[in-house]
């Protein structure tokens, strides 16, 4: 089981996570040299990798990607072949943040079960090597999307990328969480009571980015609004287009991204965080809040929500617009931390204020999706 205190460590890595796609593509793509503060033993890491890398050999080189990660990421570069290696940061951290060892463990467990996700080479738990925890994957190569409209893809294929996504996802919440050995990965059911519980709390103890009366609105309506479903699959948190990467030239998902936020939860949360883009706004996440679907020849919001009740046996979502609103909410509440954070000077993101601004936006998605399942 998931201790409460390592999830509630989590907050300020979901806090990363789910605004990373608002900052420009330009700014996320490639890679760079090893920035100050994150460098560290390469001639350590070439011996552990000769001793635990089936495969390798050098010489290596070390690239740092672009992306805001709040795990730190790198391309591990040799003749043979590339690599990528997430570790902890450097530094004193809470407990259970930054648990490169539980991304490891999720990618090893859903690569055995089939799931595309980059295969794990191996992890290390010794922090003498190059200073703090971290876990080496295969460089998996194809197109990542950072805009939800596939504007680089025509519009006669644009239905079967959208396609490829719905049906990964859905592949993701058939997996037997217990059959893929990931029974003990998170707490089984009560989940929308615990997460509305959890941002509350967060919400109303920042005292210094003060009250809402939309979020207040919400924080006393979602307790009494929980549907009666309670299942438990696993959910990847922070299911978009921006990570995913997708076959060099087909509409096929290849790898699945970022699994610093999958848990054992709600598979409707997870389907509705996704399928959020619908009402996003691009310029906080990527989204389709802007566009209309039908002009860019890709499925309307309630079709694409009738294709994960097809690719997962469901008979509709009665309760979507729950759903919407306790992730809208839920965005919301990170906002607000950030809020928070930028007033009292310790934000550790340029973007941090452009995220303020946009706060009022997400509390307003929320009460009006409240409002629809009212």
């Amino acid at each position: 089981m998931e201790p409460c205190q390592e999830d509630q460590a989590r907050v300020e890595g979901a806090g990363r996570s789910m605004t990373r796609g608002a900052a420009s593509a330009d700014a996320n793509l490639g890679v760079a040299p090893v920035r100050d503060g994150f460098r560290f033993d390469e001639a350590a890491l070439a011996r552990w990798m000769a001793e635990h890398v089936d495969g390798f050999a050098g010489p290596m080189t070390v690239m740092q990607f672009k992306g805001g990660q709040s795990n730190p990421t790198y391309k591990l570069s040799t003749p043979g072949r590339a690599y990528v290696l997430r570790r902890k940061p450097p530094g004193d951290l809470a407990r259970g943040a930054h648990a490169v060892d539980r991304e490891a463990r999720v990618l090893t467990a859903l690569g055995g079960a089939g799931f595309p996700v980059a295969h794990v080479h191996g992890l290390c738990t010794d922090d003498a090597v190059i200073g703090s925890w971290f876990y080496v994957m295969e460089m998996v190569e194809g197109r990542i999307f950072w805009n939800a409209a596939l504007p680089e893809v025509s519009a006669s294929e644009r239905p079967a990328y959208f396609a490829a996504m719905n049906a990964t996802l859905a592949q993701l919440h058939r997996i037997d969480p217990q059959a893929a050995g990931l029974g003990d990965y998170g707490r089984s059911g009560n989940y929308f009571a615990r997460q509305i519980s959890r941002w509350t709390k967060s919400y109303l103890a920042d005292t210094d980015a003060g009250r809402d009366p939309g979020m207040d609105e919400l924080i006393d309506w979602l307790p009494t609004a929980i549907p009666d479903s309670d299942e438990t699959t696993i959910v990847h948190g922070d299911f978009r287009c921006d990570n995913l990467i997708f076959h060099p030239t087909r509409p096929r998902v290849i790898a699945v991204l970022d699994w610093e936020l999958s848990t054992l939860g709600h598979p409707l949360a997870d389907f509705a965080y996704h399928a959020m883009m619908y009402r996003m706004p691009p310029d906080i996440v990527a989204g389709l809040g802007d566009v209309t679907p039908a002009d860019l020849n890709i499925p309307g919001e309630a079709e694409y929500t009738a294709q994960y009740c097809a690719n997962t046996g469901r008979d509709g979502i009665p309760d979507y617009d729950f759903y919407i609103a306790f992730n809208f909410f839920r965005m919301a509440a990170i906002f607000h931390g950030i809020k928070g954070r930028v007033i009292r000077g310790s934000a550790a993101s340029a973007h941090s204020a452009a995220r303020v601004e946009q706060y009022p936006r997400l509390v307003g998605l929320a009460v009006a999706a409240a409002e629809a399942c009212r």
